[in-house]
């Protein structure tokens, strides 16, 4: 799984844990309803008495519930944004005493730049992440449905991603595109 996809095997790995936790609690109380578990009396009630409960229980339910809509909410706007976090890098002059401080964000923006001005994209957007020996380029790029795919990709890489390597003076860039088309919802990916 690549560093881009980490957010979605939490995702898959949360969700697959929910389930099963789900279907044990439905097994549970199915057999329980039916007898078939030694330590639950099945004529017994769920609560004991008829009254109400205390008031703290209700608010404990009610805590419970809004911690668990934050946790939802901040699951969703995690869907939202899974690209690697920019990082600093540091080079040290040979010539001149010092060294220079680039954000890898900065770097990113006219590589999206460059792809928005290419003929039936949409949008794009870009983010560079590892190393600035290493980096690796993510793109995002939305594109109108009748475009060619693999004339796209060539363009990006050979005009995009080399100007980026001329930029960082790097000899290798890792590329990873997502392709989304504007109308048909289909989403691609290229590695």
């Amino acid at each position: 799984m690549s560093r881009a996809d980490r957010p979605a095997g939490l995702n898959r790995t949360l969700i697959g844990l929910l389930g099963v936790a789900l279907l044990v609690a439905g097994g549970l109380a199915i057999a329980a309803h039916y007898g078939r578990l030694w330590w639950v009396d099945e004529h017994s009630t769920l609560v004991p008495g008829t009254e109400a409960p205390p008031t703290w229980v209700l608010w404990a339910v009610v805590a419970g519930a809004v911690v668990l809509g934050l946790l939802c909410l901040r699951w969703l706007l995690a869907q939202l944004f899974r690209m690697p976090k920019s990082a600093r890098w540091r080079s040290e002059g040979s010539a001149w005493p010092g060294s220079t401080v680039l954000e890898s964000s900065t770097t990113a923006e006219p590589v999206a730049a460059d792809v928005e001005g290419y003929e039936g994209v949409r949008s794009a957007s870009a983010w560079v992440s590892g190393r600035r020996t290493q980096p690796r380029l993510h793109l995002l790029v939305t594109a109108e449905p009748a475009v060619d795919v693999s004339a796209l990709r060539e363009r990006i890489m050979s005009h995009a991603v080399a100007r980026l390597r001329e930029a960082l003076e790097v000899e290798t860039v890792a590329v990873t595109m997502e392709l989304r088309f504007t109308e048909d919802k289909k989403v691609a990916r290229v590695n």
